[in-house]
């Protein structure tokens, strides 16, 4: 490989295209063939946009026989979940076989939508038990609020099913506890939405940081900054029609109807969503644990409040938690009434070594405070993230991001969020995966409902 002078910014003309064995090299085998470690991070910036097409073919797939195909239902058909089920559909050897959603309204445009890519006859049920009960599905894709994650996962897994579960994992850390402890008894594979874990752009950045392409970083920061709308009361009301409301709410506590607590704004109420950490957190915070190399915090502080909203939501617009590791810090911050963003982006991760700062969101990376200039574009994040789980089922093998993976970045959030309610910072002790005031472990652990309940035993 020729040692010659830095070209400085990617030349997409002159793309190195590595083999698969090469995409999945780690950064100290690629160092090895390597000149200097300065040729390392020049390449590295040079070679993003082949990273992107090498991971991304990792897991394509010919097309393949009646008898090769894998059978997917998708539980939960708000957007992201029609937009799972288009994205698995799209997938050569895979059928979207089956559709369940407790809103019986949103069945039939979703599988009008689905027949256009899908073979064959799709089933829609409003009661997604009777996916379960479907012998003939070999996984489920569950998009529902995030308060049914785990239940519905354990289940699912108890039923023999692999899982994809939207991020994050679970509402409550000992559900995600169990929920992991399930899929190992069954041997099930569990993938975790956190599609930024196949996303090549996020792994060359990884792959730089973790490498020492800017020295030592101590301290990562994940944010979210934008400007959204308030969220007026809502008054008590009957459930719309074909809305079974009791199965939407399932181990959640018993309550009235309200348009608040469903569609597009559960997220903001304790019972059912975590607030911007839950939706937007679990995804960033995961990039900066990973690109750190730590997994749980021993201690965790946190400040904010409603500090612009005088409406309806229970959860914080404007919040900052520290995440202290033995030998590193994680740093989380968001506000949800603001337009100007930190480093120039509105939602992104920062990695701050001694020899230069990287900043990577789904636009791509950059590395700043240095001479050369390192930059990568945006790839594929979804696309990649189902074909790796749909492999994985093939395979057995463990996808890029099981459920260990994604009990941490939801139990991060967790975290945080218990420390902001209870007003006092949280001490965590990873071997009992508990916090060492009772305080604390109330926020921590969900309750289920009867009989909903009765799938953590």
């Amino acid at each position: 490989m020729s040692c010659g002078p830095a070209s400085g910014r990617i030349d997409r003309s002159n793309v190195f295209r590595f083999q698969q064995q090469q995409v999945i090299m780690k950064v100290e085998d690629f160092l090895k063939h390597e000149c200097n470690r300065r040729q390392f991070l020049e390449n590295s910036a040079r070679n993003a946009a082949g990273l992107a097409v090498g991971v991304a073919s990792l897991g394509s797939a010919a097309s393949a026989s009646p008898s090769e195909r894998v059978r997917i239902g998708v539980i939960g058909l708000g957007a992201q979940g029609r937009e799972l089920a288009q994205e698995l559909a799209a997938q050569p050897d895979v059928d979207v076989a089956a559709v369940a959603d407790a809103d019986s309204r949103l069945l039939g445009p979703t599988v009008d939508e689905l027949a256009r890519e899908t073979n064959g006859p799709i089933r829609a049920e409003r009661d997604f038990r009777r996916l379960l009960d479907d012998s003939s599905l070999d996984a489920v894709a569950i998009a529902t609020p995030d308060h049914w994650h785990a239940t519905m996962a354990v289940m699912a897994c108890r039923a023999g099913k692999d899982v994809y579960v939207e991020a994050p994992l679970s509402l409550h850390l000992n559900e995600g506890r169990q929920l992991a402890d399930v899929a190992a008894e069954t041997d099930r594979i569990v993938q975790t939405g956190l599609q930024q874990r196949s996303g090549a752009h996020f792994r060359s950045a990884i792959e730089l940081v973790q490498g020492g392409g800017i020295g030592r970083v101590r301290i990562a920061k994940a944010w979210v900054v934008h400007r959204r709308k308030p969220l007026p009361a809502a008054d008590d009301s009957t459930a719309p029609r074909g809305v079974d409301y009791n199965l939407w709410l399932g181990p959640a506590a018993a309550r009235s109807f309200d348009s608040n607590h469903f569609h597009r704004n559960w997220m903001w109420y304790w019972d059912h969503g975590g607030g911007e950490l839950g939706l937007w957190g679990v995804h960033l915070l995961d990039v900066a644990r990973w690109g750190l190399g730590v997994d749980w915090p021993r201690h965790v502080s946190a400040t904010g409040g409603k500090l612009y909203f005088n409406d309806d939501r229970e959860t914080p617009d404007t919040l900052n938690v520290q995440f202290d590791f033995d030998d590193a810090t994680i740093q989380w911050e968001h506000r949800s009434w603001s337009r100007r963003g930190i480093e120039g982006r509105s939602a992104a991760v920062a990695f701050y070594g001694d020899d230069g700062t990287l900043i990577v969101d789904r636009g791509g990376w950059k590395v700043y405070e240095r001479r050369e200039s390192l930059t990568a574009s945006s790839s594929e994040l979804l696309g990649p993230h189902l074909r790796n789980f749909v492999d994985c089922i093939r395979s057995r093998r463990t996808p890029a991001a099981d459920v260990e993976t994604g009990l941490i970045a939801a139990g991060l959030c967790q975290l945080g969020n218990a420390a902001y309610r209870q007003g006092q910072p949280v001490d965590f002790d990873v071997d009992s995966m508990a916090a060492r005031d009772d305080a604390a472990n109330t926020l921590l652990t969900g309750t289920q409902r009867t009989p909903w309940g009765d799938a953590l035993a």
